[in-house]
């Protein structure tokens, strides 16, 4: 069976020769740079390239997650806010960088018929070639300036729609059969909706103001459906929805409550050609185990251990049973990047052991791989994981 057959017959919930092993390697700086020191950080698709051939050396089943270069503008991940990277006679923009040490500032002055927006981002470089993004100040403060954003904000370009579909089959025909493509770009609805209004007001929304909550959600929603189904008509193999920001720690009554109903909407739209959807909470995640049943999701990540989640993933394959596919993980930063080879081998072993009876599992680094991460150590994984893998 090919790594391709191998996570597409998981994601349909049937058996595989044995489980896919992977790795979660994002496609700029951290362990890629680590690999590849002197790669240019902004040309995309190289990196992206070598994220299919560091996994190949490493001889896992690749799965390559695309984000930068394919989502458009950037500012529609899940850490900037509304977009100004186009204008149009309706929302014209004015944009300010300021450099600090070793970040670029950019301050955006977007105006429209109805008033003015204001947001700042920021990207720091953490060390050479690996960047941290964010949306320091966000852009909807108000129910006016949500109408605003409503009525104006550009929509996707039609010439995207090529664009991603030559992105995606360039990626598609050097990976052949030896794994999987995965978009990267589609934020679930309170992901999104936390890069455009305060998150720390966005915690109780739902409770003070429900119809400005509402229309945000639906807005947060709307505004990337276009995307999301260009990604799907450039066909991937499945969407990487991020879910992380409505973690655990709201808990289950307001998740069930107020967050479901919305990220399950998306998901439907997400799977409605037969896509599957991946949904990614890497923090607390108990309490959510039993809700993710009514998401719709065919795949749920990372579950990653303690202390960096709560995951246990006995419990959680007793909770899931065939709802959804687990994609389980190895502690990327307390295990994978600071263990010894021995602990990376007896807790690869422990994973694998726990999270294969039964099938739909999949194993991998719980998050994405550090820079500084031993390469001994994930030989030592990959290794285990294979060992123990067979069905």
């Amino acid at each position: 069976m090919t790594p391709r057959e191998r996570f597409l017959k998981v994601f349909a919930g049937e058996m595989p020769d044995r489980a896919p092993v992977t790795l979660f390697i994002v496609d700029q700086g951290h362990f890629l740079n680590q690999m590849y020191p002197a790669i240019d950080a902004e040309d995309y698709l190289t990196l992206q390239l070598k994220v299919i051939e560091l996994q190949r050396q490493l001889k896992v089943d690749v799965f390559v997650r695309l984000l930068f270069g394919l989502a458009d503008p950037f500012c529609l991940a899940d850490e900037y806010g509304l977009d100004v990277s186009h204008q149009t006679e309706d929302w014209e923009v004015c944009r300010e960088e300021i450099r600090r040490d070793n970040s670029v500032i950019t301050r955006s002055t977007i105006r429209t018929p109805d008033g003015t927006l204001t947001q700042e981002t920021s990207r720091t470089e953490l060390r050479p070639g690996t960047f941290v993004y964010a949306c320091n100040k966000k852009p909807i403060k108000t129910p006016a300036d949500l109408d605003m954003a409503i009525k104006y904000e550009p929509r996707m370009r039609e010439s995207f729609k090529k664009h991603a579909l030559d992105w995606v089959q360039t990626i598609k025909t050097a990976l052949g059969d030896d794994g999987i493509i995965g978009s990267w770009g589609p934020q679930g609805p309170f992901n999104t909706a936390a890069s455009l209004f305060d998150q720390s007001e966005l915690y109780t929304l739902f409770l003070t103001d429900y119809p400005f909550y509402e229309r945000l959600m639906n807005f947060a929603i709307d505004r990337m459906l276009d995307y999301l189904r260009a990604y799907d008509a450039a066909g991937v193999d499945v969407h990487c929805i991020g879910g992380n920001v409505p973690g655990g720690f709201l808990g289950r009554r307001c998740y069930d409550q107020y967050i479901l109903p919305f990220e399950k909407k998306f998901i439907d739209y997400a799977q409605e050609n037969g896509t599957p959807a991946m949904y990614h909470n890497c923090g607390r995640v108990m309490s959510l185990v039993e809700s993710y049943k009514e998401l719709g999701a065919r795949i749920v990540e990372p579950f990653s251990p303690p202390p960096l989640g709560d995951a246990n993933l006995a419990r959680v394959k007793e909770i899931v049973g065939d709802s959804y596919v687990i994609l389980g993980g190895v502690d990327q930063v307390n295990v994978l990047q600071k263990g010894t080879v021995e602990q990376v081998k007896r807790i690869t072993e422990a994973t694998m052991k726990t999270g294969k009876p039964g099938g739909r599992f999949l194993i991998q680094s719980a998050d994405l791989l550090e820079y500084g991460t031993p390469v001994e150590n994930i030989e030592a994984y990959v290794e285990t994981a294979l060992q123990h893998a067979a069905y």
